[in-house]
């Protein structure tokens, strides 16, 4: 297949391209930047982005959006948020609806934070959504693809949970403060954590290319747990204490009360009944131990 990626540089797209390479496809990477080689150039907010460049183009993957645990939560940055996501999206589905031979397949990001904090409920692809600032950015992020599931194309929205990487996103950041045997709960540590290996992350997307599936995936392990029982592997894995509990006030004071509650001290308990339930698709780390150990052996 010749696929399109976006967001090609970040944690999951720096995982999925040699994953994708290796298969035997051919990656095109979608770049702000100057494009170079078979690189397709786009730019989200000035709206640009050639739909004849998509022509000849089987599947795109778009991971492309601001980070949301970058920065504090200002009202600029939180309009970045929602921008980043919303103008890119609409973008790339207005491309392939455009294209005269374009993908017949669009497996576009989205987050679990679109159920909202819901406690202790499981919550599964056929959950209703939830409220929020999270919520309503995943909710307007979906949305945005409605172009071209119109124009026929098949779009699976993936709703991400935690990615689990000695490479970047929450788990590099963690790290260090573990090995220093500093790790410890967030808050009361009730809050659930609907995690995923960046193994899984990356062959779910690669099942999902192919797959007969469309609509909202859970991309998250079988297996949520809190963040008290998380922290407590985490230390296990590492073979240091976690005694000290992190009080809310130091990362409210770093993220801001908004973004600090919102991604650290409130969760979601989400299962994956999609990809369980899809034939050909096995979990690698369906547990947080074995997750653990695989990625921080490396």
């Amino acid at each position: 297949m010749r696929i399109a990626i976006t967001g090609s540089s970040g944690l999951i797209g720096s995982a999925l391209i040699p994953r994708l390479t290796a298969d035997g496809h051919q990656v095109v990477r979608v770049v702000r930047s100057a494009p170079t080689g078979d690189e397709i150039g786009w730019s989200p907010k000035e709206h640009t982005l050639d739909p004849a460049a998509f022509d000849g183009i089987d599947a795109v993957v778009h991971l492309a959006g601001a980070g949301i645990g970058d920065r504090r939560w200002t009202d600029d940055y939180k309009r970045e948020l929602l921008e980043s996501r919303t103008h890119g999206t609409s973008l790339v589905a207005e491309a392939i609806a455009s294209a005269s031979d374009g993908p017949k397949v669009l497996l576009s990001g989205s987050a679990i934070g679109i159920y909202g904090a819901r406690g202790d409920e499981e919550l599964t692809e056929g959950s209703e959504l939830g409220d929020g600032f999270l919520a309503d950015i995943c909710k307007q992020w979906e949305a945005a693809t409605d172009v071209a599931e119109a124009a026929g194309a098949r779009v699976a929205h993936l709703r991400t949970g935690i990615v689990l990487s000695a490479d970047g996103g929450a788990l590099k950041k963690q790290l260090p403060i573990f090995k220093l045997g500093l790790g410890g709960k967030m808050g009361s540590g009730d809050q659930w954590l609907s995690w995923i290996s960046i193994d899984d992350e990356v062959e779910a997307i690669v099942h999902l290319l192919t797959a007969d599936i469309e609509g909202p995936v859970n991309l998250t392990a079988p297996q949520p747990v809190t963040n008290a029982t998380f922290t407590k592997a985490l230390g296990a894995a590492l073979s240091r204490p976690t005694f000290v509990p992190i009080p809310k006030f130091g990362p409210r004071a770093i993220l801001g009360r908004e973004a600090a509650e919102n991604l650290l001290f409130t969760g979601q308990r989400v299962l994956p009944a999609v990809l369980e339930g899809a034939d050909g698709f096995e979990f690698q780390h369906g547990d947080l131990a074995t997750a653990l150990s695989a990625l921080l052996d490396r």
